[in-house]
Parts: structure tokens; C-alpha cells; sequence
């Protein structure tokens, strides 16, 4: 860090990248060297087949080049490994080696073509044993070239351009963010972080097609990537470097808590709740929440039995009064909801798969163990989905009643929408209701779904008052705190141990960008030895590494200036950098508005040590929380498998199961376990 300059253009790799594909490169051209050596000496002496001249050359040359290149990648590996992620000032000569080796490349080219014209036109009166050898380093060098240059499509930086830039010699201050040549430097800056990112999306979404809603989506969210990492020089190892030491700062944190001195968290509701009663009703909707994802989850869950239940099911035609939309030709789908939920064909009102961005699938059914009409919402199982899921943009929410900005996750917002408008304009929930009047209406989702579900809970509120939310993994960036405080009556959020997504939200980005940024710069070790202990950590545990985490012997005013003189930590000045500085400082003011959980928070936990044996039985706990809990990104192992749907449904069907657990009452707390 910041990324490595070379060619004249920047690159998104840093100086200090090199030593892990540099040591593994020294490793195989060695023992390709010794390999070349042994036959070298073998055929000393007896180089009379034909073409003997050319393969003593071949080989005496390759000895040479391949000797040259294993200097030059120890001088590399040797240099890269010096200095700090934010000072590269040891590593000073590493353009020059790089240089050197992408000079080494064009012997090296030579070399294999000469190996291959004489196997083509010399090899055939030697030894068989030789001519092998020679085509295993023929292609070997081929192959080593090939991967260069797609190393190089990978670590090419479309905005490193060697155009014209601001001098760096001092910081990108206010003062000439207010001129007009730096203001137009940096608007100029962003459209082209912009129109990169939405070609990105672009490539990376080539199936879709390409209408208007795709591009307006495509804009929307490369516009949002753009802001957020236009203010950083990061490349992507510091990033996974300040996460590491992220995560060992947090579980010092953890372990060194009293828990006696935590603070108790009450329910969001001054209600009193039955805690065991609410995990009850939890758990059953979290089976109608998974069926929503339909086959893939149900076969991944059941990869045994699955492929036997639903082989009978599939391709078969099965006449009902429910309809189904759109996406579902062979019937695994269903197959795989009525499986799940173990409801009858006649129990479904409606079944749609039809998915585009903004329009997810949902089914809508009677559930008569618990008299309600069920509609249940997809979570992310597609690209679609994911572009609904990355419009994180804010959209004008009103509610009749509720005073305070109302505002929530415009892709959220777009999906309850259109499910709002099938289930109330199509007649879906009065024909359910006509066939079960007696019966309340339930909205259940996870991940995606529990956002979409929680904002069509709302939308629904009024003209269903006793309708019930329960939302799984819900994104932390949802709703406003105006909406948030009103779904408290109505949304019931299940939580499991350090899930990312609840805690996903623009503001805690900046956050999480903050702290790595202060976690890289506060550092006295080289990278390479911080993903080295990071790894090791998080595959064997022990206790966190010892890691710096204040600023020591430096005066605060050092933190306004860049932290590496003429390259700057940041490339422009960032609320991000200022708040190393101070959190008062004016450009400190958040540029997105905060986002939180919907409704009251149940927050399960494992009950016991943080590292357990794979083989012991997991236990949970649960507990009412508050959705400021969740306001920081905690890094963990598990903060992507605790988001898993069928995780969170073994959690809560553990929980309902073992009465033995402990459930806590709200006055106890622990809620950063997991």
C-alpha cells in the first residue's frame, strides 16, 4: 500500500505483494533448474543425436536464464518483505526488479521456442527419455507465461492511467478541494470510478439482459461502489490484512469484557415477551422462510434422501387450486416446498418463481397448525437477486402515522412493492383470507426476503393491524430509525451469533473502512507475516497476536497529514481519513443516513467457548437485544455461515428442542458472543 507504480500506471497490487507469489514461483523454477541440471549432466558428452548442438545450447541457455530468473525472484521476495504496509520506503528499488523480471520474460520466450523447433524438427533421433524432458520444460514455460499474463489482466488497474495528476507532495486539503481545478479533478475522478465499476457490472452480469431497468440498476450501484472506494489507495491484500488484525483486536476485546460489567439489554417493546413462545413461533416460520429458496437449499440440507423424495415429485403434474407463476418447468421447486413444509397441494394460494431485479419469488399459503396465511419471501439465490440486494440506495418509505424520516433500502423497497401490489391488486390475500377468514396473516423471509418481508409487513399494516413479521438475517441497512421503532410492534428480527448481513449497512462500511484503515497504519509488522498469523489463526485459534493498537509516541496532528509524505494513504480527503484524526472533525459527518434492523431483535448465540471441537454439540441461547447492537461489523469465521438459512434453522430447532437451554430473561446480555 498504496498500489505499486510501474509502466506508469498504478497497479492493484502493492510492493509488498509479492513474496507469497514470488516465493512459490523460486520453489518450482528450482526444482525445474535441478531438473534441467540432472540432464544436463546425463547427456555430458553425448550430444551426437541430431540436433545434439542445438539441445546443448537449449539446455546450457535454459541453466542460465532459469538462474537468473531465481536471483531476480529472490531479490524480489527479499525486498518485498521489508518495510510496513504504510512504509514502503525499504521496498523503494521494487520497480526496478520488477522491471528486470518482465525483462527475463522475452530469453525466456526465446528459449521456448527453441525447445520447441528442436523437439519439432531435431527431437526424433534422441533419447525418448530427453525428448519428454524437454517438452515437460517447453510446455512448463509456456505455461508459466500464460499465467503472467492473466496475472496481469487481474492486478490491472483500469483508473491507474498515468494521466495527469494532482501533486501529492502535500495533502488534498480543503483548500483545494475549493478550487476549481481540484473540484473538476475530482468530479472527473468519480465519473471515471463510475462508468469502471458499471462496466464491471456489465461484464460480470453479461447473461442478463441488458433493458432499462438493468442499466438504471447498474448505474445505481456502481455509483454507490465508486463513492466508497474512490477515497482510499487499499489494494485488495491490506484490506484482508487490516481484517485480520481486526478480528484478533476484537477478540481480545471479547475475552478481556467482564461479563458481570455488561450492560443488560431489555426488550424493544415495554411489553413483557414470551421469550420461549416467540422462538416457537420463530422456528416454524423459519421452515416456511427456507422452503422459499426452493431445490437447491432443500438438496444441499438433505444431499442423501433429497435427490429420492424429489425424483417422484419432479415432472409431475399435479392439478390444484393454487397458481403458480413462471420459472418452475420441472416442478422441483414445489416439490421441494411441499417437502419442507409438509403442507398439502390444496393448502397453496399462490406460488410464484417468476425472478427479475426488484420482482423476487414468493408463495403465499394456509397454515392450519398455527390458523395463519403465510406468505413467505425468497431469499438471494440469484445474480438478479443480488443487484436487488446491492441497491442500498435510500427510497422515500411514508407511513400514515408515523412522524420522523421515513425512509428504507430502495431495492427492498422496489421487491415489497411488487409483491405488495400482486397480493392486494391480484386478489391473492382476499382469496386466502375468503377461504380461512378466521385466520391472521403472517410475513416471513430470510435475508433478502426478511427485508423485502419486513417493508411488505409495513406497507400491509394498515389494513391487516394483527399481522405478524418474523424476519431471519435481515440486512442491517433496512429501514429508518422512524420505521424501525414503529415495526417494533409487528417485526420480530432473529439474529444468529456474528452474521455479517444484519450488521451490513453503508454507515457501518465507512466504519469497517475506518478501522481497518487506523488497524494497517497502526502496524510495525510487513504483510506478509500479518496474513501469515492471520491464517494461522483462523485455522487454529490460539490467542490473538499482539498487534499495536493506538498511535504511540506520535502527536495527533501527524494523523491530518498523509501517512506516507508523497503517497498518501488516501487519495482524496475522505470522512474516512479525517475520522483517524478526530470524530469531530466536520467532514466527519456521515454522507449516507443510518439504516437499522427492523422490529424487536432476538439474538441467538452459541452458549460456550468461541472455538469448540467439530465434533461437540453446539448449544444456543437467545436474548432480546437492541438494534444499536449491531451497529459494527464484527470479523469472524463464521459471520457468512451464521447467515446460511439452514444454520439459522438448526439453531432455532435446537433451541425449541432442548428445554434444557438456557434462554436468557431480557435483563441478561451477551450479545457480541458467537
Amino acid at each position: 500500500m498504496p498500489g505499486m507504480v510501474a509502466f506508469g500506471r498504478r497497479w492493484v497490487i502493492a510492493s509488498d505483494d509479492l513474496v507469497f507469489p514470488g516465493a512459490f514461483e523460486i520453489f518450482l523454477r528450482v526444482l525445474w533448474w535441478l531438473g534441467t541440471l540432472i540432464l544436463f549432466t546425463f547427456h555430458k558428452g553425448r550430444f551426437d543425436c541430431r540436433g545434439g548442438a542445438v539441445l546443448h545450447a537449449y539446455l546450457v541457455g535454459l541453466l542460465v536464464v532459469l538462474m537468473l530468473i531465481i536471483l531476480c525472484l529472490c531479490a524480489i521476495v527479499f525486498v518485498s518483505a521489508q518495510g510496513t504496509i504504510t512504509n514502503p520506503g525499504p521496498r523503494r528499488s521494487m520497480p526496478a526488479l520488477v522491471y528486470l523480471r518482465a525483462a527475463l520474460y522475452l530469453p525466456e520466450l526465446v528459449w521456448a521456442c527453441m525447445g520447441a523447433v528442436w523437439v519439432s524438427d531435431s527431437g526424433g533421433g534422441c533419447d525418448p527419455a530427453t525428448v519428454a524432458a524437454v517438452i515437460s520444460a517447453v510446455v512448463a514455460s509456456w505455461v508459466i507465461l500464460l499465467f503472467t499474463g492473466v496475472g496481469v489482466v487481474f492486478v490491472f488497474d483500469p483508473m491507474g492511467s498515468s494521466g495527469r495528476q494532482p501533486e501529492l507532495t502535500e495533502p488534498l486539503g480543503v483548500r483545494d478541494m475549493e478550487s476549481s481545478e481540484g473540484a473538476q479533478f475530482l468530479s472527473t475522478a468519480r465519473s471515471v470510478a463510475a462508468k469502471v465499476w458499471e462496466c464491471r457490472l456489465r461484464l460480470l452480469c453479461c447473461c442478463l439482459p441488458q433493458d432499462e431497468g438493468h442499466r438504471a440498476a447498474f448505474a445505481s450501484i456502481s455509483q454507490l461502489f465508486s463513492d466508497f472506494f474512490s477515497d482510499t489507495d487499499l489494494v485488495p491484500s491490506d484490506i484482508a490484512a487490516g481484517l485480520a488484525l481486526l478480528h484478533q483486536e476484537q477478540d481480545k476485546v471479547e475475552l478481556s469484557r467482564d461479563p458481570d460489567g455488561v450492560l443488560s439489554h431489555s426488550p424493544s417493546s415495554p411489553i413483557e415477551q414470551d421469550l420461549e413462545a416467540e422462538l416457537e413461533k420463530a422456528a416454524h416460520c423459519m421452515t416456511f422462510a427456507a422452503a422459499a429458496y426452493g431445490w437447491p437449499l432443500y438438496v444441499y440440507s438433505n444431499p442423501f434422501s433429497a435427490p429420492c423424495k424429489l425424483s417422484g415429485d419432479c415432472c409431475r403434474s399435479h392439478a390444484g387450486d393454487y397458481d403458480i407463476v413462471g420459472g418452475d418447468h420441472l416442478g422441483c421447486h414445489f416439490a421441494s416446498i411441499l417437502e419442507s413444509t409438509g403442507l398439502q397441494y390444496r393448502d397453496f394460494i399462490h406460488v410464484s418463481f417468476h425472478n427479475q431485479i426488484y420482482e423476487i419469488p414468493f408463495f403465499v399459503a394456509l397454515d392450519h397448525k398455527r390458523e395463519a396465511v403465510v406468505v413467505a419471501v425468497r431469499g438471494t439465490l440469484s445474480l438478479k437477486d443480488v443487484l436487488t440486494d446491492l441497491s442500498a440506495e435510500c427510497e422515500q418509505l411514508p407511513v400514515e402515522g408515523v412522524s420522523g424520516a421515513c425512509y428504507a433500502h430502495k431495492g427492498m423497497c422496489q421487491a415489497a412493492g411488487y409483491i405488495y401490489r400482486k397480493l392486494v391488486n391480484d386478489g391473492i390475500l382476499n382469496q386466502a383470507f375468503s377461504i380461512a377468514p378466521e385466520y391472521k396473516l403472517v410475513i416471513t423471509g430470510h435475508s433478502l426476503g426478511a427485508g423485502t418481508a419486513s417493508v411488505l409487513a409495513i406497507l400491509l399494516r394498515s389494513s391487516f393491524p394483527t399481522l405478524q413479521c418474523y424476519a431471519f438475517s435481515p440486512p442491517g441497512g433496512l429501514l429508518s430509525k422512524a420505521l424501525a421503532d414503529y415495526s417494533k410492534g409487528f417485526v420480530v428480527s432473529i439474529v444468529l451469533g456474528k452474521d455479517l448481513v444484519p450488521r451490513l449497512s453503508i454507515p457501518n462500511m465507512e466504519d469497517l473502512k475506518k478501522r481497518i484503515l487506523k488497524m494497517v497504519s497502526n502496524c510495525n509488522k510487513p504483510k506478509y507475516r500479518i496474513l501469515l498469523q492471520g491464517c494461522w489463526y483462523e485455522l487454529f485459534g490460539g490467542d490473538p497476536d499482539d498487534f499495536p493498537t493506538e498511535m504511540d509516541n506520535r502527536r495527533e496532528e501527524t494523523l491530518r497529514q498523509p501517512l506516507l509524505g508523497e503517497e498518501s494513504l488516501m487519495i482524496r480527503h475522505s470522512s474516512s481519513y479525517q475520522s483517524l484524526a478526530s470524530d469531530d472533525s466536520p467532514a466527519h459527518a456521515p454522507v449516507h443516513f443510518p439504516l437499522f434492523l427492523p422490529g424487536r431483535v432476538l439474538h441467538v448465540t452459541e452458549d460456550g467457548p468461541s472455538r469448540r471441537s467439530c465434533f461437540s454439540q453446539v448449544r444456543y441461547r437467545a436474548e432480546w437485544s437492541s438494534e444499536m447492537a449491531f451497529r459494527s461489523i464484527l470479523i469472524s469465521p463464521r459471520m457468512l455461515s451464521d447467515h446460511m438459512p439452514d444454520i439459522v434453522l438448526g439453531a432455532l430447532n435446537s433451541l425449541t428442542r432442548d428445554r434444557s437451554s438456557p434462554l436468557c430473561a431480557p435483563g441478561s446480555s451477551r450479545n457480541n458472543s458467537g
